[in-house]
């Protein structure tokens, strides 16, 4: 039994209006055949991944960037076409941007 069953039960006379349902929409990137590279680095002796190699509009690869660092919790910058996350998470990284259909290729490490 899911939700919607369980409020047909609780309220048997609600009929949901069409701006009630929500109908989760995918963000539309910008796909390529180059796959984003995904690097670790230490800068000033603290661990930070860097994505590049996206050659789609700058618009969604600030979007994506934005995605990533809500997803992981951590700050990050979006800088010179290029995505840095603090902290060494390549492995959700990787996993995030398969999910989402990019082709991910981890240089270094």
């Amino acid at each position: 039994m899911d939700l919607k069953d369980q409020l047909k039960n609780l309220f048997p006379d609600h009929t949901p209006e069409e701006s009630e349902q929500h109908e989760e929409q995918k963000p539309g990137y910008w796909m390529q055949d180059a796959p984003i590279i995904c690097k670790y680095e230490k800068r000033k002796g603290k661990p930070i991944t860097i994505l590049e190699g996206y050659t789609g509009a700058d618009s969604d690869f600030k979007k994506l960037a934005k995605e990533l660092k809500s997803f992981l919790s951590v700050g990050g910058s979006y800088k010179n076409d290029t995505i840095i996350i603090q902290g060494d998470y390549r492995d959700k990284i990787m996993s995030f941007l398969k999910d989402k259909g990019f082709a991910v290729k981890r240089v270094g490490g």
